[in-house]
């Protein structure tokens, strides 16, 4: 979302780095020491119930921020963030950052943006989870990750992510059971067709059709 000279200024400030998949690059409740432009591979947002279990609140990709709330109001990690495949990042210190919103307005209102349009999602997902079934809230999930990482192959999607059915039901809400469930109804649909954390998308229009349900 960033212009061009924005884009550059922002990655002078920071050095780039590199981590493996299954890395936490920050914790929940953790102070704030730095922000990160992701280049490349992608992470997932987790927080942790009272319980114990793992919600997974979204999934960022390259081009995106992480960190860049705490970095600006000073407040602990509101939750972790774990890299589910290789991730290259552009890393800067919480003042560097701050410094580069100072110096570049127009990034900042750019931040803005991108900091409301989340707000809006999670609103949206309140709404979702409390008055969706299993299967709506599994079939929001799956167009969302097509939109975002899905690849046209053989007249499909191919969502380009590897998702273990452990982490859809932390992303809808729901239990492993009930998401099974959901899945095995959307493959005797024809909907979509599973393998080991692969989804590919079989007829999009039919699963718009389970998420209009609810």
């Amino acid at each position: 979302m960033l212009e061009p000279a924005d884009r550059e200024a922002l990655v002078a400030r920071g050095r780039l780095c590199r981590y493996e998949a299954g890395r936490a690059l920050c914790y929940e409740g953790q102070l704030p020491n730095q922000v990160m432009l992701l280049r490349a591979g992608r992470v997932k947002i987790t927080r942790t119930t009272p319980a114990g279990r793992e919600v997974v609140l979204a999934f960022r990709g390259p081009g995106e921020l992480i960190g860049e709330q705490s970095a600006v109001d000073g407040e602990p990690r509101s939750a972790t963030v774990v890299t589910v495949e290789p991730v290259e990042a552009v890393v800067l210190t919480p003042q560097a950052f701050r410094g580069f919103l100072a110096d570049h307005p127009s990034a900042a209102l750019t931040l803005l943006r991108s900091m409301s349009l989340r707000l809006r999602a999670a609103d949206a997902q309140l709404v979702e989870f409390s008055s969706f079934t299993t299967i709506g809230r599994v079939a929001a999930r799956l167009l969302e990750l097509s939109d975002r990482f899905g690849r046209e192959e053989d007249g499909a999607i191919r969502i380009d992510f590897p998702l273990s059915q452990e982490e859809l039901a932390g992303a809808t809400g729901s239990s492993i059971e009930s998401v099974g469930r959901a899945l095995q109804t959307m493959r005797s649909l024809k909907c979509v067709q599973t393998r080991r954390r692969e989804i590919r998308v079989l007829d999009r229009e039919a699963l718009e059709a389970l998420h209009a349900v609810g």
